[in-house]
């Protein structure tokens, strides 16, 4: 009897509003089967990218120049009074804790940070091209203040670099969004080329400090214009921490109002979202995140446009689901690319950002290839 008064009800409802709104669409419901299905999926997903993550570290921790299987790393970890008999567990645990360790500490803070950034814009921006290096952000002057701000020593040029890089960002960002932002609506074409134009603006200050460089100035800023993580120390890792995980924790306070704009700035602000605040605390979360990275690593390109479309593709455009996706097999990707580019030349090492410059530019142009039936062509 309560299910068929229940029914009753909401056909009731239905005709009411049909009455009073005859030209508005009927309400149509998601299946329960439907949702339930796609929670699962998303399920499977995060487990099958934790495996995948789970993997790529082991491999990380065991493999390199210096190999060692998993019952030393465990002995050489936690085995402690064997180390003072043992040289080999003490060369074992040297480079495991000041080596090892740190870079992949690092590598995991880089794939997850830009996954976080990367996923934010995309839904801001309403656009899979949206990368924030395209808009000008990973760039972030972080090429540029770091070497200069390298001869600085001491705990304060380990807070100053973090935080000089995340103003460059942020002006930067700033800039780029003014520049393409007018009466309240934001023209992608416009923020892409406003991007372009600070990337090669900042290319050419390299260029000059390039050239007016000594000999170790001019290592320092190659370091900086190929990316790597090859100077992962604990201390700088200490000191981008904070900003890292301030940024991804903005970022992940505002999945729903990120999700609400995917439909339109309109729309949101029909919703109840205050779209211009949810901008400029997107823009300033990913520029705080990103810029602490990028002040440690140097430009490491295309994890951020790779790694959240990928999730999208597979699961939809839920920030709720894409963020931690990304943020998941952005790390992946970065700890492979990375035990990759020290091992693939050993004993040399191939720079990480010409790895997922060589992974994600062939991505990016397929993008744009599927991208041109949006332009009628």
């Amino acid at each position: 009897m309560t299910s068929s008064a229940g029914l009753k009800l909401s056909a009731s409802g239905t005709r009411r509003n049909e009455a009073l709104h005859p030209d508005s669409p009927p309400v149509q419901h998601a299946p329960a089967g439907d949702c339930m299905t796609h929670r699962r999926y998303a399920v499977l997903m995060f487990a099958v990218l934790a495996a995948a993550l789970a993997a790529a570290t082991l491999a990380a921790i065991c493999l390199g120049a210096y190999r060692l299987t998993p019952t030393e790393v465990w002995a050489a970890l936690f085995a402690k009074p064997h180390l003072d008999a043992d040289p080999a567990l003490q060369q074992a645990r040297l480079v495991l804790l000041h080596l090892r360790l740190p870079r992949i500490t690092l590598a995991l803070l880089v794939g997850a940070g830009f996954g976080a950034a990367g996923s934010a814009m995309q839904a801001l921006f309403r656009n899979p091209l949206a990368d924030p290096g395209l808009v000008g952000i990973s760039i972030v002057f972080g090429s540029l203040l770091s070497p200069l701000l390298g001869s600085l020593s001491g705990f304060a040029s380990l807070s100053l670099l973090p935080m000089a890089a995340f103003i460059g960002a942020l002006g930067v960002s700033a800039l780029v969004y003014r520049i393409a932002a007018a009466r309240g609506q934001l023209a992608l074409p416009l923020l892409l080329l406003a991007g372009i134009a600070i990337n090669a603006l900042t290319g050419a200050a390299i260029g000059l400090l390039t050239y007016i460089a000594n000999d170790a100035q001019l290592s320092s800023l190659t370091f900086w214009s190929l990316g790597s993580l090859g100077g992962a120390q604990w201390h700088q890792i200490a000191a981008i921490l904070p900003c890292v995980m301030l940024g991804i924790g903005l970022i992940a306070r505002h999945s729903q109002a990120l999700n609400a704009l995917q439909l339109g700035e309109a729309e949101a602000q029909h919703l109840g979202v205050p779209v211009p605040t949810v901008k400029r605390q997107v823009l300033a979360a990913s520029a705080l995140s990103i810029g602490a990275l990028v002040s440690c690593t140097g430009v490491i390109g295309f994890i951020s446009l790779v790694a959240p479309h990928c999730v999208r593709l597979a699961c939809g455009p839920d920030q709720r689901i894409v963020m931690p996706g990304a943020m998941l097999l952005g790390a992946t990707l970065t700890v492979t690319a990375d035990l990759a580019a020290r091992t693939v030349a050993v004993p040399t090492e191939v720079p990480l950002g010409v790895l997922t410059a060589l992974l994600g530019a062939p991505f990016f142009l397929l993008l744009l290839w599927r991208s041109r039936s949006q332009l009628g062509l």
